[in-house]
């Protein structure tokens, strides 16, 4: 991972509470490079992304600039996406591992891949209740 990612992930806990992403988000700290560092980590291309963030692909680059900027909903699902990719580092020991397991078709997903539950925050939270499920060995 590059350097400037860590820091990032550093500054969000891998089981983020409401009250922790309202914070960050009135901060103002979530710019342009949370998004840079959200494509990075994740190592999926800008269409799956915005996708994900519910925009299209054009927003979203424009959001990856300096100075955009970004709205509340989006830094939202942002902060929570990162929480999951370092929740799911935890689990999985690397962010290429926890990727390959978001495109794996899964049971406990109704058969289907894990990815195509980002688009919502609760999908997300679902992921997340999932991930718990494993570090404690009650779902794979």
């Amino acid at each position: 991972m590059i350097t400037k990612e860590i820091k990032i992930l550093e500054r969000i806990p891998a089981r983020i509470s409401t009250s922790e992403v309202l914070n960050l988000i009135n901060s103002g700290v979530i710019n342009s490079k949370y998004l840079l560092s959200l494509k990075t980590l994740s190592e999926f291309n800008d269409e799956t992304i915005s996708a994900w963030l519910n925009i299209n692909v054009k927003t979203y680059r424009t959001y990856k600039k300096t100075k955009s900027n970004i709205k509340e909903d989006i830094q939202e699902h942002t902060v929570m996406l990162l929480a999951l990719i370092k929740h799911g580092i935890d689990v999985f020991g690397t962010n290429g591992n926890f990727n390959q397991w978001l495109k794996t078709e899964n049971f406990y997903f109704s058969q289907k891949e894990p990815i195509e539950y980002l688009n919502t925050i609760s999908g997300i939270k679902f992921i997340d209740d999932q991930l718990t499920g494993i570090e404690y060995g009650d779902n794979a």
